[in-house]
């Protein structure tokens, strides 16, 4: 049976776990070929087993790298098109959190490696992966932003200002790159439970970190978190030949919570 992504390569930052996991996961199923990237090499061979799981027949590369470094990052692009030949999608999903302070207590190196991963490290991927998409003639790029990059959410100075700065590039690439049949947009979860979340809610609650967690989704219209596969089901969408004529926007997947006021 003919899937979406048969014959089709997709390259995923920060593959070994959470949004990226999940996204190679719910690809595998539909037939992608995979290079998964992750600066954790234990943690991304075990991805790499977590995706054999479901779908045995899966034909897939791991790389450990950092997104930080740039000759990484376009070193990685080109063993994707060594192997596979072409590159259809990218998932420019690695990124961190951060501390949670106030702006004028929030630590200046801990600014600095946030937008080092979350702004530096999507401007890297999106410049080497576009060169080969533009020269192929065709190709689907998912950023991966935050409700953080699209409203304040307080006491996460590095996270937001990384992810409106993704934001920013995703349309910004969208607008120059589209009349060479590339479609970038962004995707903006809210709360969704991944080991991200939870670290953050143990910076927030420690101990009592689940009952906070019921705290901050309380206010929600679906009372509830997200979860990381339904993440998933929205990239592949924007990855497919679904939603070609999408591009240069930033789609909140946040249970409403966004526009409650």
């Amino acid at each position: 049976m003919s899937q979406r992504f048969d014959n089709k390569t997709v390259l995923i930052t920060g593959a070994a776990s959470g949004l990226g996991l999940a996204s190679a996961i719910q690809l595998a199923r539909e037939g992608a070929r995979l290079v998964l990237v992750d600066v954790n090499s234990a943690s991304l061979d075990a991805a790499g087993q977590a995706i054999l799981c479901v779908a045995p027949k899966a034909d897939f590369l791991l790389i450990a790298a950092s997104v930080t470094d740039e000759a990484a990052v376009q070193d990685f692009v080109r063993a994707t098109v060594d192997r596979y030949t072409s590159l259809d999608g990218f998932l420019n999903n690695a990124g961190v959190e951060g501390k949670q302070n106030p702006t004028a207590d929030y630590p200046s190196s801990e600014f600095q490696r946030v937008i080092d991963v979350n702004l530096n490290g999507v401007f890297y991927g999106l410049k080497h992966v576009l060169a080969v998409m533009k020269a192929q003639g065709f190709g689907s790029i998912v950023n991966m932003a935050s409700v953080g990059g699209l409203r304040g959410v307080g006491n996460q100075a590095g996270y937001s200002a990384s992810k409106h700065g993704v934001v920013g590039l995703t349309r910004n690439a969208g607008v120059e790159y589209g009349q060479y049949g590339i479609r970038i947009n962004a995707v903006a979860p809210g709360a969704i439970m991944t080991p991200m979340v939870e670290g953050s809610l143990r910076q927030m609650g420690g101990e009592r970190w689940q009952e906070v967690g019921q705290e901050f989704v309380s206010v929600n219209p679906m009372k509830r978190f997200g979860k990381p596969e339904e993440v998933a089901h929205l990239v592949a969408f924007l990855l497919s030949d679904e939603s070609t004529f999408i591009n240069a926007t930033a789609i909140p997947i946040d249970g409403g919570q966004s526009f409650k006021y």
